[in-house]
């Protein structure tokens, strides 16, 4: 699943569950990576090119989502500032 899938479903769907569900997606793309890693290092027949591509898929999806709470802490840290 991705963002703009999520964003393009109806209203009904809030942003935590938006958000949770690409936590879940993003710890899918880890694991899948691990057991590519794995297989690669028992001796089971896979394609190492296919291996770097979902380590990489992994990485790349942990890091923005790493940037997504970065940026969602930044602007917590500003409305907190805010004086009333």
């Amino acid at each position: 699943m991705s963002l703009t899938k999520s964003v393009g479903q109806s209203n009904d769907s809030s942003f935590k569950d938006m958000l949770v569900d690409s936590i879940k997606e993003v710890n899918s793309m880890q694991q899948e990576a691990d057991q590519a890693v794995e297989a690669l290092f028992t001796g089971q027949d896979i394609n190492p090119a296919e291996v770097l591509s979902a380590v990489q898929k992994a990485d790349m999806a942990f890091r923005l989502t790493m940037q997504m709470r970065n940026k969602a802490m930044d602007v917590y840290r500003e409305i907190r500032e805010i004086q009333i």
